[in-house]
C-alpha cells in the first residue's frame, strides 16, 4: 500500500459511533466499587447562555485532556459536568422574547449540551445537574438556614447601586460611566435592608492560607491577597473644634507631620450631623449619593469635597488643620476618615492642589511630588533621621503612649451582600412577620420553589408583586407574614457546587453527605479563567471554611492545583462607518486589503482582542466541528500556545492541525496493512536495524516527554514531540513495513499518547488495529529508563572565560575526575602550561571552568 493514496479520515461518521459508543455505554462514569486512588479534575462549570463558545472549547478540552491521561494512568477519575444557571440574563431574554427565564435556561442547557457531547468530553453525565435544580438550591437554603442560626448570615441596611427607571439594584459592573446598563438613567445610591455573610470573620484565616496554596498560580494568589487587603496601622484619636472626636486609621502614620487636612466620608457620622445645618454640606452629600458605589469607579472619579469650617488639633504640632468631607473617602473602610499628606498620596495630592492645601515634604526625596517611595523621615521633629519603618512604630508608640492612638488591623475585605432583587435565582427562606420580625422558615417547609406565573411587563423584582406567593403564614406565631422577596446572589450557587459532585447517588437528598466528599475532595485540578481569581475562588475558599466549622464537611481548602487557562483573541473587522463585522464576512484582496465578501465596501482591519459577540470576532464551533472534525479543533485549541497563555485564533493554523489528524490516520491505516498482530514479549530491540533501534528508544523518550509535559500542563509541548515521532516515523516507514512488531508498538503507544487530546480518531485506530478494549481503559504506556540514559555528555571547558575546548564525561562523574580530565586536554594544556590555577569550577552537567 502507498500511504499517500489512502483516502482522506472520514471522522464524522467515526466521531459519531465513537460519542454514541461512550454515551450509550456510560463509559466514564465513575466505578464507585473502584479501590484505585482518586483524582477530581473539574473545569469551573458554565452559564447555559445559549452556545457554547470557542473559549469554553479551549477550557473544557485542557480538562478532559488532564481527565482522560489521570484515567489512563491508573486513577479513578471523577470529571462531572452541570450548569451554573440562574442570573440576571435569563431575565433579561424573558423581556426581549416574552419568554419564561426557566423554559429559556432548560432549552440553552439541551442545546448547549449537545455541543458538549459532540467534543467527545469524557464527562460523568449521572452527575449532571443545573443550579435551578429545585433539589440543589432547596438543599442550598438548607445551608442558609444553618449559617443564619449560627450568626454568619445577618441583615442591615447598606448603600446599593439604584436604578431609578428599572426599580431594581445594579451590580457594580452594571453601572456604566455612572449609568444603568439597560436603562441609561443616572444611577444614584441608596439605602436598602440586605442580607449578608460574614466572611470578614475569616478574613485572617484566608489571607494566612494563601501561602500554602502550593499549586495556585501567584498571580491568582496575590490578587486575593490584595483583595483581603490587611491592613497594620493605628487609629488616631483628633479632638476638633466643635467638642467632637474625629478617629482617624491610618498605615502612614509615619507622615503625620506632613499632614496638611483630614477629610472624612460623606456618610460619616459628622459628615450628616453637619449637613443638618450646612446647606453646602447637604447639598454636596446629596451630589455625591448619585454616583456608583464601586470602589473602581470612586477610584477614578474627580476628587472633590466641601470644607466643613471645623478644625482638629495636629497631636504633636501647635496648629490646627481643616476638615474636609471628601468624595474619595469611604465609610466601610477602616474608620471613614484620614489625615491626608498630599505631599506622599496622589489622591491627597491631586485634593490639596484642587483646593489649594499645603504641601508638606516629609520623606527626604527629589523629583516632583506626590513621592511614594522610601527615604529618610524630614521636617518631623523626634522622627528626623529615621526610616520609614522605624519613625513608624516610634510615632505609634509615642501616640498610644499619650492615649490617642491604638494599634489596629482592619481589611479591605468587605461582608459579603448576598441579596439580589431578582426573580431568578434562589428564593432566600425567610418570613417577616409583624409580630414575630424576621422569622427563618423550618426544613420541613423546605424548598421554597419559585412560581413559574410571574410577570415581567413592568420593571422591579416580580416576586414582590407575585401576592399569592408572597403571603405565608409566619412559622412562628400562625399569624400573616410575607416572605422575602430577594434572591440569592448566584456566586452563592457556585461556591459550593464542586461539593454536590461528590455525592456519589445522585438521588440522595444530602448534599452534603460526609463520606463521599471525604472520599472525593479535594478538587485534584481545576480550571478556569483568571477572571474568578477573586470572587468565585475566594468564595469557594471561605464556603470549604464555613461548613467545615459548622460540621458539614472537613475541607479547608477546595481546590489543590488551579490552572487559569489564557483567553481565545482573534482579530477585529468594521467598516467604515463603524459597524463590526463576523471573519466569515470578510475576504482578503490580492493587494493584501480586506473587503465585505457581500458588497465589496472597504474593511478596516482592526486590533486582535478577547472574541467577543459584541465585536463579532467569534468563531462558531459547531461549524469548525462539521468541517474539520471535533478531535481538529480540540488538538488546535491547545497547539501551538501554553494553554496557561492567550491563544490567537487562525485558519491556517487550524488547518494545518486538519492536516496533522490526516497524516497520523494514514499513519494507522497503513500500520494495519503492515499486518503482524504479535505480541511485545517476542520481540528485542538488539535484532532491529541500527535505525530502526534508534527510532524505537528515541520513541521511549517521546513518551518521557509527553508524559512530563502531561504533568506540567503544557499541552502545547505534548503535541510538538508527538509531531516529530510522526516525522520520525514517516522518515523510515519503508523500512517499518519489514520490522512490523517494532512499528506495531510503536503506533500502539501513539494512539496512547495522541488519545487524551484526539480522543475519537485514536478509540477508532485502536480498534482498527485489533488491540484489547478501548484506548481509553487501556494503561499509559510506559518508558524503558535503559533507552533513554544519558551515559555521557560534552562539556564546554572555559579558562577565564573563554571557552577553549570541549570534553565527554559521564554525568554522574565526580568534580575532581571531571577537572584531571579537563587538564588532559592539548588545548587547555596549550593555554595554561605552567602558569598556576587560581580556581576551579564545575556546575554539574554544564560547565567546566579555569580561573588562571
Amino acid at each position: 500500500m502507498n500511504i499517500s493514496e489512502i483516502a482522506p479520515y472520514e471522522f464524522s461518521s467515526v466521531e459519531a459511533r465513537w460519542q454514541n459508543f461512550w454515551r450509550k455505554n456510560a463509559s466514564f462514569e465513575v466505578d464507585i466499587t473502584q479501590t484505585k486512588k482518586k483524582y477530581y479534575v473539574l473545569e469551573m462549570f458554565m452559564y447555559p447562555s445559549g452556545k457554547v463558545h470557542i473559549g469554553h472549547v479551549r477550557n473544557y478540552t485542557i480538562g478532559d485532556i488532564i481527565a482522560r491521561f489521570r484515567r489512563s494512568s491508573g486513577f479513578s477519575v471523577l470529571h462531572p459536568v452541570g450548569w451554573d444557571a440562574f442570573g440576571l440574563p435569563a431575565e433579561n431574554a424573558a423581556l426581549k422574547q416574552n419568554g419564561h427565564p426557566k423554559d429559556w435556561t432548560y432549552k440553552n442547557i439541551e442545546i448547549m449540551k449537545r455541543q458538549l457531547l459532540s467534543l467527545g468530553f469524557s464527562y460523568d453525565w449521572s452527575r449532571e445537574f443545573a443550579t435551578c435544580n429545585e433539589s440543589y438550591y432547596g438543599f442550598q437554603q438548607k445551608i442558609f438556614l444553618a449559617f443564619y442560626k449560627k450568626g454568619l448570615i445577618y441583615r442591615k441596611e447598606s448603600e446599593v447601586n439604584w436604578d431609578p427607571i428599572d426599580n431594581c439594584v445594579l451590580a457594580n459592573e452594571q453601572v456604566i460611566d455612572g449609568r444603568g446598563w439597560r436603562s441609561g438613567a443616572l444611577v444614584e445610591k441608596k439605602k436598602l435592608a440586605q442580607w449578608f455573610l460574614k466572611i470578614t470573620d475569616f478574613a485572617e484565616e484566608l489571607l494566612s492560607e494563601i501561602d500554602g496554596l502550593k499549586g495556585w498560580p501567584e498571580k491568582v494568589k496575590t490578587m486575593q491577597r490584595n483583595w483581603i487587603g490587611r491592613s497594620e496601622g493605628c487609629v488616631i484619636k483628633f479632638k476638633t473644634d466643635i467638642n467632637e472626636e474625629i478617629a482617624v486609621f491610618s498605615t502612614r502614620s509615619e507622615t503625620i507631620f506632613g499632614a496638611t487636612f483630614l477629610a472624612i466620608s460623606p456618610d460619616h457620622p459628622l459628615s450628616l450631623k453637619l449637613a443638618e445645618i450646612n446647606t453646602n454640606i447637604k447639598a454636596f452629600i446629596a451630589e455625591f449619593k448619585k454616583g456608583s458605589v464601586a470602589q473602581e469607579v470612586i477610584d477614578r472619579q474627580e476628587k472633590l469635597g466641601v470644607n466643613t469650617g471645623v478644625t482638629v488639633r495636629h497631636p504633636f504640632l501647635n496648629k490646627d488643620i481643616p476638615v474636609y468631607i471628601a468624595n474619595f473617602v469611604l465609610m466601610n473602610y477602616g474608620t471613614g476618615a484620614i489625615f491626608a499628606t498630599p505631599a506622599h498620596d496622589e489622591r491627597d495630592y491631586e485634593f490639596a492642589q484642587k483646593y489649594s492645601l499645603p504641601i508638606e515634604r516629609v520623606i527626604e526625596s527629589e523629583g516632583d511630588l506626590p513621592y511614594l517611595g522610601n527615604g529618610v523621615i524630614i521636617n518631623s521633629d523626634f522622627l528626623n533621621g529615621l526610616t520609614i519603618s522605624e519613625a513608624k512604630a516610634k510615632v505609634i508608640q509615642r501616640l498610644c503612649a499619650i492615649g490617642i492612638g491604638e494599634r489596629k488591623v482592619f481589611f479591605r475585605l468587605m461582608d459579603w451582600g448576598i441579596s439580589r432583587q431578582r426573580y431568578w435565582g434562589c428564593p432566600i427562606p425567610i418570613a417577616y412577620c409583624d409580630h414575630c420580625g424576621i422569622v427563618p422558615l423550618e426544613e420541613k417547609d423546605l424548598p421554597v420553589t419559585l412560581p413559574y406565573d410571574v410577570d415581567f411587563s413592568s420593571a422591579g423584582n416580580p416576586l414582590d408583586k407575585h401576592a399569592t406567593w408572597k403571603r405565608i403564614k409566619c412559622p412562628t406565631c400562625g399569624k400573616n407574614a410575607v416572605r422575602e422577596t430577594d434572591t440569592l446572589d448566584t456566586f452563592f450557587d457556585s461556591s459550593w457546587y464542586f461539593l454536590r459532585f461528590c455525592i456519589n447517588d445522585p438521588n440522595n437528598s444530602n448534599l452534603l453527605k460526609k463520606e463521599d466528599i471525604a472520599h472525593w475532595m479535594n478538587v485534584d485540578q481545576y480550571i478556569g479563567g483568571v477572571e474568578h481569581a477573586i470572587l468565585h475562588l475566594l468564595y469557594a475558599r471561605f464556603f470549604a471554611k464555613a461548613l467545615s466549622k459548622y460540621g458539614f464537611i472537613n475541607v479547608q481548602e477546595p481546590f489543590d492545583n488551579l490552572f487559569t487557562q489564557g483567553m481565545v483573541c482573534n482579530v477585529t473587522y468594521k467598516k467604515e462607518n463603524g459597524d463590526w463585522l463576523f471573519p466569515n464576512e470578510v475576504q482578503k484582496k490580492n493587494d493584501g486589503s480586506y473587503e465585505v465578501t457581500a458588497t465589496g465596501e472597504k474593511v478596516i482591519v482592526g486590533n486582535i482582542e478577547k472574541m467577543s459577540k459584541s465585536k463579532k470576532n467569534v468563531i462558531d464551533p459547531d461549524v469548525i466541528i462539521k468541517t474539520y472534525g471535533a478531535d481538529t479543533l480540540r488538538l488546535f485549541v491547545v497547539s501551538d500556545t501554553p494553554p496557561d497563555k492567550d491563544f490567537l485564533w487562525s485558519d491556517e493554523g487550524l488547518e494545518g492541525c486538519w492536516r496533522f489528524i490526516n497524516r497520523v490516520w494514514r499513519l494507522f491505516v497503513f500500520a494495519k496493512s503492515c499486518g503482524a498482530n504479535i505480541e511485545e514479549n517476542s520481540f528485542s530491540i538488539e535484532n532491529c536495524a541500527p535505525d530502526i533501534r534508534e527510532l524505537y528508544k528515541n520513541f521511549h523518550r517521546t513518551i518521557k516527554n509527553v508524559t512530563d509535559s502531561l504533568e506540567e500542563r503544557a499541552m502545547n509541548k505534548v503535541i510538538a514531540y508527538i509531531r516529530d515521532s510522526v516525522n520520525s516515523i514517516y522518515f523510515l516507514l519503508e523500512k517499518l513495513r519489514g520490522s512490523q512488531i517494532v512499528f506495531r508498538l510503536i503506533i500502539r503507544d501513539l494512539i496512547k499518547l495522541l488519545a487524551p487530546i484526539a480522543p475519537h480518531i485514536c478509540e477508532e485506530a485502536w480498534s482498527m488495529l485489533a488491540f484489547s478494549g478501548l484506548v481509553s481503559d487501556n494503561p499509559w504506556p510506559e518508558y524503558n529508563k535503559e533507552y533513554i540514559a544519558i551515559t555521557t555528555i560534552n562539556l564546554p571547558i572555559q579558562i577565564n572565560g573563554k571557552l577553549r575546548g570541549t570534553i565527554n564525561v559521564n554525568p554522574e562523574e565526580g568534580e575532581e575526575s571531571v577537572f584531571e580530565k579537563a587538564l588532559q586536554v592539548s588545548s587547555v594544556q596549550n593555554i595554561i602550561g605552567e602558569r598556576s590555577i587560581k580556581k576551579k569550577i564545575y556546575v554539574k552537567g554544564k560547565i567546566v571552568n579555569f580561573v588562571i
